[in-house]
């Protein structure tokens, strides 16, 4: 599972995932991409049952980039816990992923495998997703 070597602060606010992302929107290491279209978080489990689902489909072909990490920890209450005591521990880790963002790629196969291959990882995500294409590998094509 993915998670941080370390961390500065233990606990963190949940903070807003306002706008679209700034940074890692373009498809550029491999030839395909798998593009959110909604704001959300996407925890360490999901990550990587996304990563297997590819992997599997691609059948030892191709190479795989993951380019979310799971960096922000998410903390919870035990049930029916009192209030007050302060905040949960951590219980897990998720990367927060805005619109636009590329958060996997692949490469070295064909388009119809690849597409399949992103399609699998869609089905493991909570949020809206998109396969998107290299500009200048469909021109190649």
């Amino acid at each position: 599972m993915l998670m941080p070597k370390r961390v500065k602060w233990r606990k963190q606010m949940r903070g807003r995932m306002k706008g679209k992302a700034l940074r890692g929107a373009e498809v550029s290491f491999g030839e395909f991409g798998l593009q959110a279209l909604e704001p959300g978080w996407i925890t360490a489990r999901q990550i990587e049952a996304a990563r297997r689902a590819i992997v599997r489909e691609m059948k030892r072909r191709g190479k795989v980039w993951i380019r979310i990490f799971p960096a922000k920890p998410y903390t919870h209450r035990p049930a029916e816990t009192r209030m007050g005591n302060g905040k949960g521990g951590v219980e897990y880790y998720v990367a927060v992923v805005k619109p636009g963002r590329v958060m996997f790629e692949i490469s070295g196969l064909d388009s119809e495998t690849a597409v399949q291959a992103l399609k699998m990882a869609q089905y493991k995500f909570p949020i809206k997703t998109k396969i998107v294409a290299r500009l200048d590998a469909v021109a190649g094509e």
